[in-house]
């Protein structure tokens, strides 16, 4: 049976996870990271080992690790979401039995490598397993649908008809995408959460419709995307607009080609702001260039995260 949690709505932050300089994690910077962003107020869950926590790049133990550090730091309050990315179903069921006996409450499935342009009987048969066995709840990560690994709307709608799919996180960057989706699903599961996760739509998807936010973004601007979504909340357009304003200049430098890099910088802004020791990504990522840094200091100045002089 299917564990009840949380609604995965309002705001879900995908905490970065930060390391030290020889690439081990930074647990003392991971406790500052989650007082800052993962038990801020109006934060309604924390996701770990997605890509923003560079989940692909951990081991088993050490993704176990973090999911236990992070739900001792939670305690009971919170949802503690785990992301799981395999390459295999054999392996995806071990990773999600895992993550839920080390605290998870809920699992985000991302595709595997093998399902670029993927049937939907393949999807939904590699979800199915991963829900049937975890008996948790899941939600499935949508990838833009430019790079081959986004699942079409007809997908989505028979992934929305397993009672153990209670969430999508909707990356498609697409508006035309979004909106075709969010209908469809909503016609078979009224009560299944449409969370918006681009970061060039957040404004946009929240006033067509949405059910919460699920961002890296809230690693770094935890209260503007609260800001945000309360306003959207409440339909007033001109507090949304101007959440949006003040994100802007950090949006622009975080996620400047080439957009792999996001969350290599949002570790240089928090390293900026003090709330981590080093800026430190794992290996293939190199060291943010010194030309980017300055882009992302300036932003900070201007979103008023630290202070100092903009050129």
């Amino acid at each position: 049976m299917t564990k009840t949690m949380h609604s995965p709505g309002d705001v879900v932050v995908a905490t970065v996870l930060p390391f030290h300089e020889d690439q081990s994690i930074d647990w003392k910077s991971y406790e500052r990271v989650l007082r800052y962003c993962g038990l801020a107020d109006g934060i309604s869950a924390v996701f770990v080992n997605g890509h923003a926590g560079e989940g692909g790049a951990l081991d088993r133990k050490e993704r176990i690790d973090v999911l236990r550090f992070t739900r001792e730091m939670l305690g009971d309050g919170r949802p503690l979401v785990a992301g799981i990315i395999a390459t295999s179903t054999r392996e995806a069921i071990d990773e999600a039995l895992a993550a839920r006996n080390a605290g998870a409450s809920m699992l985000t499935v991302f595709p595997p490598a093998t399902f670029v342009n993927a049937s939907t009987a393949m999807v939904v048969a590699y979800v199915r397993a991963i829900g049937e066995a975890s008996g948790l709840p899941l939600a499935i990560f949508q990838y833009p649908l430019a790079s081959g690994y986004g699942y079409s709307t007809a997908t989505l709608v028979e992934l929305a008809r397993l009672p153990f799919v209670v969430a999508i996180k909707e990356g498609s960057d697409s508006m035309r995408a979004y909106e075709e989706t969010r209908a469809a699903v909503k016609a078979v599961r009224a009560d299944l959460k449409i969370l918006a996760s681009n970061f060039d739509w957040f404004l946009a998807q929240i006033a067509v419709g949405s059910d919460g936010i699920l961002s890296g973004l809230a690693s770094l601007v935890p209260q503007d995307l609260v800001a945000l979504w309360r306003a959207g909340e409440a339909e007033d357009l001109a507090a949304m607009r101007r959440a949006g304003e003040r994100m802007l200049p950090l949006v622009r430098a975080i996620y400047a080609a080439p957009r792999n890099e996001m969350y290599a910088r949002i570790k240089v802004a928090l390293a900026m702001m003090n709330v981590i020791e080093c800026e430190r990504a794992r290996e293939p990522f190199l060291p943010v260039s010194a030309e980017m840094r300055d882009v992302i200091r300036n932003a900070l100045v201007q979103s008023g995260l630290i202070k100092g002089a903009t050129p």
